[in-house]
């Protein structure tokens, strides 16, 4: 099977300045072919296609004006025009919405390396042979296999560091799995980031002093950057200094970074928790998270929960260890039914913590409550199976 590895990479100055060059021509390139394809569609109604796009930027554009672009490794710049090109296509058959321009400030932009040569790609305890780049040094030593095959890397920045994404065709190794637990229903929340039906909380990590910390001083450092926009807005270009304000973008998004990383890290800690309890199953419930993003006064609280992030790599390490994971329907009220008689109470604002029957009389914690009828739910979809 196949599977990657990221890791963060040490490059020399000289690797630094090609690696930034064939990142910006990547951009460069992508962004062209967007123009021209809308360009195309405008005119023909058709599609243009990265084929077609290509042919006409190396037997003709890059001989005419743009001459540059063919400074940095054809199969990186190749790449970004058929990522171009994929967009497009998923725009058109529905699967997402219309691709959009690439900006600098984002670094959204990855330069991809294929295996040419025998010696691409080798991999050492401590080093990796990227192809037209050469030896580059690991930070994390002995993490990516030296044994196993490597097809294809990936190169990008953020934050004012490189990593590299390597593609790996590594021997599948079946493990039986024997369950140790009763299945787990897990309740995500806004207050608490999850509570599971066996007596486990999981707390909100950007409730915890670090994250609140990192919040603060990252407020304190936009308004500083949006200060250094707003002076010199109506300076000619040779009257201000453009370093000092890149400088202030990058102590911006590497704090964004570090906050990134904090929450990546307590998702994966808690994906880590569950899975290693060895549940016969594992029952979530789908989300209608764009409904709740439309809320003002909670979208910054769900945005930095990452529900999203959070089932994905559930889903991915349940389907590694052969794992059942079930997804309960949206509309299924979850809070509103008693776990011991099963009625459902047809008011309950979301004010009330405390779940009271009024059949049974039992007093339980509203979100315990809602993990308990997640574990009994008799109607949802597997999405993993064992």
């Amino acid at each position: 099977m196949k599977k990657a590895y990221k890791t963060e990479v040490l490059f020399t100055a000289t690797q630094q300045q090609k690696v930034n060059q064939t990142i910006g021509v990547c951009r460069y390139v992508y962004n062209l072919y967007l123009e021209t394809a809308q360009k195309h569609y405008k005119e023909t109604k058709k599609h243009l296609s990265g084929y077609d796009f290509s042919k006409w930027l190396n037997n003709i554009h890059t001989k005419e004006t743009d001459q540059w672009i063919k400074d940095v490794p054809s199969k990186a710049v190749k790449q970004a025009i058929m990522n171009g090109d994929k967009a497009f296509r998923n725009f058109f058959k529905g699967l997402a919405k219309s691709p959009r321009f690439k900006k600098k400030r984002n670094q959204d932009v990855k330069a991809y390396f294929p295996k040419n040569n025998v010696t691409d790609l080798t991999v050492e305890r401590h080093r990796i042979k990227v192809p037209t780049i050469g030896w580059v040094l690991l930070k994390e030593f002995g993490y990516i296999p030296t044994d196993a095959n490597v097809t294809s890397c990936t190169l990008s920045q953020k934050a004012g560091r490189y990593f590299i994404s390597v593609l790996c065709e590594v021997e599948e190794v079946k493990e039986t799995y024997v369950p140790e637990h009763d299945g787990i229903g897990v309740d995500l929340g806004i207050g608490t980031f999850a509570v599971c039906s066996h007596h486990v909380q999981f707390d909100n990590i950007n409730k915890t002093q670090p994250v609140i910390k990192l919040e603060k001083s990252l407020k304190r450092q936009q308004r500083k950057l949006s200060r250094s926009y707003e002076q010199n807005k109506n300076r000619k270009r040779g009257e201000f200094c453009a370093k000092n304000r890149q400088k202030q973008l990058l102590v911006v998004q590497k704090l964004h970074a570090r906050l990134a990383n904090i929450r990546q890290e307590y998702i994966r800690y808690v994906v880590s928790v569950l899975v290693k309890t060895k549940p016969t199953y594992l029952t979530i419930e789908d989300l209608n998270v764009k409904g709740m993003m439309k809320n003002r006064h909670l979208s910054k609280a769900v945005a930095q929960q990452c529900f999203s992030a959070f089932r994905e790599m559930l889903t991915d390490k349940c389907l590694e260890k052969g794992i059942e994971l079930r997804l309960v329907d949206m509309w299924y009220p979850s809070s509103k039914l008693c776990s011991t008689c099963g009625v459902k109470k047809t008011t309950l604002s979301l004010s009330e913590r405390t779940f009271a029957c009024d059949n049974c009389d039992t007093v339980l914690d509203r979100d315990v409550n809602a993990s308990l009828n997640l574990k009994y739910a008799k109607e949802y979809t597997v999405i993993t199976q064992r």
